[in-house]
């Protein structure tokens, strides 16, 4: 079986040197510290899988993705409580830009939705090459999502 590639975009390194330390078997990673920087990489990389933080609350803010506009008028002015939804969901707007850029592989959004599940089945009833692994998941449960996520059955 061929290596699967894996574009794995994180504002910092957890989820690089877990992966790559962790689930390894198989997989080659690549990352990106932002939006901007995934859609770059993605005609080169050509991953079959991205592996998405949703929080980027340390990236730059002019790196993040996102009207902070119009994210300002939805929260009443309220710059401060934009600027924070921008970074706890900057995972979906990569996501979107993922798409706009011509993606069309699995993403796996590394966050807990099961206190939210309504939410993700809005969020995949739009997107269905979408699925989640909960930031806390050991390695076999990874390994197995990407596996599913690729059309392969886990080992």
């Amino acid at each position: 079986m061929s290596e699967i590639k894996v574009l794995v975009v994180e504002d910092g390194d957890e989820y690089l040197t877990n992966l790559s330390t962790f689930v390894a078997r198989g997989i080659r990673y690549t990352q990106a510290k932002s939006g901007e920087q995934a859609c770059a990489l993605l005609p080169s990389l050509q991953p079959d899988l991205v592996y998405l933080d949703m929080r980027f609350d340390r990236t730059p803010i002019e790196a993040l993705l996102g009207d902070l506009v119009a994210l300002t008028a939805r929260f009443n002015g309220d710059v401060a409580r934009a600027r924070a939804f921008q970074q706890d969901n900057q995972g979906l707007f990569v996501l979107r830009a993922l798409r706009d850029a011509g993606f069309r592989g699995p993403v796996i959004l590394s966050y807990d939705f099961g206190a939210e599940e309504r939410r993700f089945r809005a969020l995949s009833e739009r997107d269905p090459a979408l699925s989640y692994c909960p930031d806390y998941a050991d390695a076999d449960t990874i390994y197995a999502a990407i596996q599913r996520a690729v059309g392969r059955t886990p080992a």
